[in-house]
């Protein structure tokens, strides 16, 4: 099981004395069966709380499964108070063998490859899009496309979607309650400009739950925003990380005990 590691950014201002195990949300719903499918008026609450969580400013933990048996991860969401952002991603990068923060800053949007316990790397950054763009699909983790990415699809009600009230989630703890929706496409032939699933905000714009493709996110607790946010190490001139795991290393030369190591596959010399 990957360790769960909490970013520094998190633990610093939980630790400065401005966090709290929740934000201001509306008590969770109780479960007395089927919501009625209002989508117009569904739409636009999701719509009044994607605009209020677009003003947000916070730094969150969440409690991340992306659903391939190997348990929980904690992921970190930050919104600065001058609109600059970093989300980071344990596990986003080459087949999950390596932590990434993806940053905007106000020059673009950069992949940075970040230190973990198994992987201890010195941070760099690399620019993979313009601002408030979305990734090119090879380098994109996703994670960060609900936080802000998907806020302004959320706003437009001119965007093919389907939009109904839903329960909870299930994995809903104290700190993730708020009203939820489903939201799906609304053609079988028309690819959503988001990804489909259950998303829950609180009455303050607060991401609280998110369950998607990718996983299941759920909100553990929140800290007031820092003033803004810099990218956590120098920026590089080669390529981003790939999403892919990286080749195997090749196999070790082939050993003759007579004459030393040989290429694989050599002959010895008779």
């Amino acid at each position: 099981m990957r360790p769960r590691l909490v970013p520094v950014v998190l633990l610093t201002l939980l630790a400065a004395g401005c966090g709290s195990d929740a934000p201001a949300a509306d008590p969770a719903p109780e479960p007395t069966g089927d919501l009625p499918a209002d989508t117009d008026a569904a739409r636009g609450e999701l719509a009044a709380r994607a605009a209020l969580a677009q003003d947000h400013r916070y730094a969150a933990l969440y409690d991340f499964d992306p659903g391939d048996g190997q348990g929980t991860r904690s992921v970190v969401a930050t919104v600065a108070t001058d609109g600059t952002w970093r989300v980071d991603v344990p596990g986003g990068a080459l087949g999950g063998t390596t932590d990434v923060s993806i940053v905007q800053v106000g020059d673009g949007v950069y992949q940075c490859a970040m230190p973990s316990a198994t992987n201890p790397v010195n941070p760099s950054c690399v620019r993979v899009a313009e601002p408030n763009k979305q990734l090119p699909k090879e380098y994109d983790p996703k994670v960060q496309r609900v936080f802000r990415q998907w806020l302004s699809v959320f706003q437009d009600r001119q965007a093919p979607l389907s939009v109904v009230a839903a329960q909870p989630l299930s994995n809903q703890g104290p700190a993730a309650q708020g009203k939820c929706y489903a939201v799906d496409g609304i053609s079988a032939s028309l690819k959503p400009p988001v990804d489909v699933g259950i998303y829950c905000y609180a009455d303050n714009g607060q991401l609280t739950a998110a369950r998607v493709d990718f996983g299941t996110l759920t909100l553990v607790s929140v800290a007031a925003a820092p003033p803004r946010i810099d990218l956590p190490g120098p920026i590089s001139g080669g390529e981003a990380m790939g999403m892919k795991s990286p080749p195997p290393p090749p196999p070790p030369p082939a050993v003759d005990p007579s004459n030393g190591p040989t290429s694989p596959g050599a002959q010895p010399q008779g």
